[in-house]
Formats: structure tokens, C-alpha cells, sequence
């Protein structure tokens, strides 16, 4: 098959200025062909794959890989780009603090830097102008706020407005390891990838074995995490319950404590930051908590910035 790269027309001289211009379109035009195979590309896959797997069992290694990924790099974005990175629910020795951002890079949804100076971005402006992913944008009803949905799902993935990180996130930049594992982070998604191919072809000893595992513990896991990333950029901005007063219109989802680990308590998370649990009332799930009350125990983790007394409230329900 021929590419489809058209090769450009030899130019009669080069201009530098004219080469200045047209490289930053270039960028975000590689940046979304990136973006695209990554949001695409696991649906691509099965499309391909589910005929040829038809009527045969998934592998259960290929399951079971896939769960303790989804949860290691989960992890990686709830406790370290999220609430370490972004908000500075803990201090970490440094050995977690590397093992977080390797995770978190993990999970392919971005370099730490650009993770965090995105999040930041969202918690300035919540549900306002400025917001780089809000629900809300064209309107709150009907036909403008499913726009507005699918926008904050996956739309805003492709609009052209990276948020500064010198503005946004200037403590990511002076941190030497974290802007290490910035450089290394093509090589970190590839590996998260990878690692499930070499699992599954060590356990089966047969490529195909390889690719089953590339596909469900590598291109589905990953398409899952993104996915619920991405809810609580959209649903729990809509949908659920709000328990704290804020200026924007997050909410408490709890149908998605689990998968999110945490994370779906929004209403109480942006009204509290900083917190390290964010499901802070009774019977809110929140594994991530949990995670850090152990880290915290084996003295991986410092000055942890837990709820404080007197947070409960009467809850709102938004849908």
C-alpha cells in the first residue's frame, strides 16, 4: 500500500520565514493524527480482530494483564498526575514520586507536564470561559449540551489550545526527574503497549498469543482508562449529585467510583482541592485514598492533606 504522505512540491528558494510559519501547522497536524490513532486506534483493532477471534475463548492471562495495567496506570493518573502533581495532596519520597509519573505516563494521555498545566487550566476555569474542556460551552439544554458533551469527551483532544505550562505548571519545569520522564514519554507509551505483547508471547510461546494480548491488555485497557478519564471531564460536570457549593456545575457520579478509582467525587474535588480523598463523606468509595492511607503508613508519603472535620453537606441532584 502506498502512503499517504504527499510529498511537497520542490520549492524555488527557501524562505525562513515562510518555513517558520508553516512548521508549528505541521506540528498540530502530526499531533492530531497522534491524537486520532489513539482515540480511534483501539476500535480499529477490534474491528479488524473480532472476526478473526470469533468463536474463540479469551486467554485469561490476556484479562488478568489487562486489570493489573488498567490499575497500575490508573493509579498513575489519579494519585500522581492528579492529586500529587496537580494538586499537592502529599509529598512523596522521591522513588514514588518517580514510580507515579512513569505509571501516569503510562496511561498515554499526555506527558505529567502537559497533564497537570491542562488540569490546572480546568480548575481555574471551571464550566467558564478559558475552561479547555467544558460541557457547558454552547449551552445547558437539549441539542447545545450534547455538543457540549461530546466536546469534553474527546473534542477538545482536538482543538489547538495547549495550555502553557510556564503559566500553568512552572514547578513541573524546574523538577529534573519529572521533566526526564517528560522526554522519555514516547518511549514510556510504547512500552506500556509493548509489555503486554512480549507477556503474552513469553506465556504462549505464538505470536498470536502476542497480539491477543497487545490487543485486550494493551489497546483496550488503555481505550478503557482513557474513556472514564475523559467521563469525568464530561459526565461529572452534568450528570449526579453536588454536595459542596462551587461556581461551576461539577458533580458526584458515584456509578463511576470503581473504574475511576476515586476520582468521580468532582463536586467534592473541586470544591477541595488539595484533599488527598476525595470521596470524603460516608460510604463514598475512593481507592486512591486508600492507596495513599498505605503509602502514608509505610512512610512513602508526607504532610498528607486529608479531609478535615465538619465537610458533611446535603446533597443536590443534577440527573
Amino acid at each position: 500500500m502506498g502512503s499517504l504522505v504527499v510529498a511537497p512540491e520542490p520549492m524555488a528558494a527557501s524562505d525562513p520565514a515562510d518555513m517558520a510559519e508553516q512548521a508549528p501547522a505541521m506540528v498540530h497536524a502530526a499531533q492530531k493524527l497522534v491524537t486520532a490513532a489513539i482515540v480511534a486506534g483501539p476500535a480499529i483493532a477490534l474491528a479488524i480482530v473480532i472476526p478473526w477471534l470469533w468463536g474463540h475463548a479469551v486467554n485469561l492471562s490476556d484479562i488478568v494483564m489487562g486489570l493489573v495495567l488498567y490499575v497500575l496506570t490508573g493509579f498513575g493518573i489519579t494519585i500522581g498526575f492528579h492529586r500529587l502533581f496537580t494538586h499537592s495532596g502529599f509529598g512523596p519520597c522521591r522513588t514514588l514520586k518517580i514510580a507515579l509519573a512513569i505509571m501516569g505516563s503510562m496511561a498515554v494521555e499526555g506527558s505529567v507536564t502537559s497533564w497537570v498545566a491542562t488540569h490546572r487550566r480546568h480548575h481555574m476555569f471551571s464550566d467558564h470561559s478559558g475552561d479547555p474542556h467544558s460541557p457547558h460551552r454552547y449551552g445547558d439544554h437539549g441539542t447545545a449540551l450534547l455538543r457540549g458533551l461530546a466536546f469534553s469527551h474527546v473534542g477538545w483532544l482536538f482543538v489547538s489550545d495547549a495550555s502553557s505550562a510556564a503559566r500553568y505548571a512552572p514547578d513541573m519545569l524546574r523538577d529534573r526527574d519529572l521533566q526526564r520522564i517528560d522526554r522519555l514519554f514516547p518511549v514510556l507509551a510504547l512500552a506500556s503497549l509493548m509489555i503486554p505483547f512480549g507477556i503474552g508471547y513469553a506465556l504462549s510461546g505464538t505470536f498470536t498469543g502476542a497480539l491477543t494480548a497487545l490487543l485486550w491488555a494493551g489497546l483496550v485497557r488503555m481505550a478503557l482508562l482513557h474513556h472514564v478519564t475523559w467521563s469525568v471531564n464530561s459526565l461529572c460536570h452534568t450528570f449526579g449529585q453536588r454536595s459542596d457549593g462551587t461556581s461551576d456545575r461539577s458533580t458526584n457520579l458515584w456509578l463511576l467510583a470503581i473504574v475511576s478509582l476515586g476520582d468521580n467525587w468532582h463536586n467534592i474535588h473541586h470544591a477541595h482541592p488539595t484533599w488527598a480523598r476525595h470521596g470524603a463523606r460516608r460510604g463514598m468509595v475512593d481507592p486512591s485514598a486508600w492507596l495513599i492511607r498505605r503509602f502514608e503508613r509505610l512512610g512513602w508519603a508526607t504532610k498528607v492533606r486529608w479531609p478535615t472535620v465538619g465537610t458533611q453537606g446535603r446533597s443536590q441532584d443534577m440527573g
